[in-house]
């Protein structure tokens, strides 16, 4: 596998929900500037020491947020699978031989792409994983007309970090801060839980986030094998092309929602879905865990 950070490879490697016991740092030193996002660029990830953790999100069940009118999703079932336990390590691909697809796409810097997405998906019954970065104001101003398709379960969403830093260069307190932070405003949002899944921005992680995040339910650090490619502006054919080397049975492939060629190519992403005998699938539609069993 091409190994290509978010454009086109897989990274590296659900235990009990339980969070385990560690001592808090005295001085969690958060310089985050949480009220902004990180600017998308990648990084060479340092090898850090693992520490301490901070509190984990608090615990599901938890009001369900009223759902304003929206799109009325496609009349069309889930897929009707075997699901299967969710395995440990890192997730970049789906097991089996059935022609199943995982479209995800990550981000959300454009209020406009998020919308589409949202549409397509409702107009065709698309089902589709979206990775939110929750410092984005796209989340909250299509919060109204995304419920409805979460609620169905037709779009699934993931824990892509609160303002995508590189996970690897931060404190373990900011580890645990960006990804609870950001499962709360999933959860109070869109009455979801996004456990066990977090995707690591740029897909950089190691043994130590992976344990921050499996200590707040987030076990199953997920990359992809395949990419549009569009975490940046492309060219609407360059997203056909990409699509059409990426999308085939049992991968799992990353997309953004950050800007609107993707958006002007759907019908070609369709039919190529269509013409290859694909079935488009969220996680929890192929696999069982602890927050989704």
């Amino acid at each position: 596998m091409p190994q290509d950070a978010e454009r086109g490879a897989p990274g590296q490697g659900l235990p009990d929900l339980a969070v385990s016991r560690r001592t808090v740092l005295a001085s969690l030193g958060l310089s985050l500037a949480l009220a902004g996002c990180a600017a998308l660029a990648p990084e060479t990830p340092p090898v850090a020491t693992r520490a301490a953790v901070v509190t984990p999100p608090s615990p599901l069940p938890r009001p369900v947020p009223a759902v304003a009118p929206g799109p009325v999703p496609a009349l069309l079932p889930a897929p009707n699978l075997a699901r299967v336990p969710v395995p440990p390590g890192t997730l970049s691909d789906l097991p089996g031989d059935a022609g199943l697809l995982a479209w995800t796409v990550d981000d959300g810097s454009s209020s406009e792409v998020v919308a589409r997405y949202v549409r397509f998906a409702a107009d065709t019954g698309t089902r589709l994983t979206f990775f939110v970065t929750g410092c984005y104001d796209a989340w909250t101003d299509n919060a109204a007309l995304l419920r409805p398709l979460v609620a169905t379960g037709q779009i699934q969403l993931g824990n892509h970090t609160w303002s995508h830093p590189d996970l690897t260069t931060l404190s373990d307190a900011d580890v645990s801060l960006e990804l609870g932070r950001n499962h709360d405003f999933i959860t109070d949002t869109f009455g979801t839980d996004a456990r066990p899944y977090f995707r690591p921005p740029y897909g950089a992680h190691d043994d130590r986030v992976d344990a921050l995040a499996a200590d707040l339910g987030y076990s199953v650090p997920t990359t992809w094998y395949g990419s549009l490619s569009d975490s940046g502006l492309e060219s609407e054919q360059q997203v056909v092309d990409f699509a059409t080397t990426w999308f085939l049975p049992e991968h799992i492939v990353i997309g953004h929602l950050n800007f609107e060629p993707v958006t002007n190519v759907f019908p070609q992403l369709q039919a190529l879905v269509h013409d290859r005998g694909l079935t488009t699938v969220t996680l929890n539609d192929v696999f069982t865990s602890a927050a989704h069993p």
